[in-house]
């Protein structure tokens, strides 16, 4: 890290002392990049955490006050859009499923934003099991946001018509993701409004419940169904 990054890392910390909300979503922005530019040069278990500190330009202790684990520091930026998106839709107004689709776009046009982070994050997921397994929890996690506002808001729709729809819209927000951060499709925000506007609303019926998910083609299918079953308890 050049002198001049040490310094505006340093200003970051001191602001994020201050307790400023968007100061200290950008600081903990910067330690997720450099995290993840060096997990992608160096290799994810080979990359210390005082190494991710000293190239963020931070002590070992702030990092710790931040992150608990290097497994946090890649999700880190997550956690930000997890609570964003609840925060608006305990603000929404109008038609719940559209605000739940809104949220979701909301995520898309941050991490598009962010999209050298996206596509290092993708690149070094990819190679680590564990952390592929970290990723599709952090997608059930999204699910039952969005499933859990609808349940709120919608409490006459049969329960399956919900979940069918919160998973189909994360999995349509992840599908579109991935394929940009694999450089295999310019889609952008308009994109997105524009599918998730397909998927069909409040139509479902009956008692049981259906949860669509998205798992990495190489995951070896007994660690599928252990992920799918430990799920599905929480839902």
């Amino acid at each position: 890290m050049s002198r001049g990054q040490y310094g505006d890392a340093v200003a970051i910390e001191e602001t994020v002392r201050g307790r400023n909300g968007d100061d200290a979503a950008r600081f903990r922005l910067t330690v997720v990049d450099q995290a993840l530019r060096l997990f992608a040069e160096q290799g994810y278990e080979a990359t210390t955490v005082d190494e991710i500190a000293e190239a963020a330009g931070i002590s070992r202790r702030t990092f710790f006050r931040q992150f608990r684990s290097k497994e946090d520091v890649i999700f880190a930026d997550h956690e930000s859009q997890l609570a964003r998106a609840a925060e608006f839709l305990a603000a929404a107004k109008g038609d719940p499923w559209e605000a739940v689709c809104t949220a979701v776009v909301q995520v898309f046009e941050r991490f598009t934003q962010w999209r050298e982070i996206a596509e290092r994050r993708y690149r070094v997921v990819r190679k680590v099991p564990a952390l592929r397994e970290r990723e599709i929890v952090t997608v059930f996690r999204y699910e039952r946001l969005f499933t859990d506002y609808l349940r709120e808001r919608l409490p006459e729709v049969p329960d399956l018509a919900r979940v069918q729809f919160t998973a189909a819209v994360t999995a349509t927000h992840n599908y579109l993701l991935r394929r940009m951060v694999r450089g295999e499709s310019d889609a952008g925000a308009t994109d997105l409004r524009e599918e998730l506007a397909a998927i069909p609303r409040g139509r479902g019926s009956g008692a049981a419940e259906m949860v669509v998910a998205v798992f990495p083609r190489d995951m070896p299918p007994r660690q599928v169904a252990d992920l799918v079953t430990r799920q599905l308890g929480n839902l």
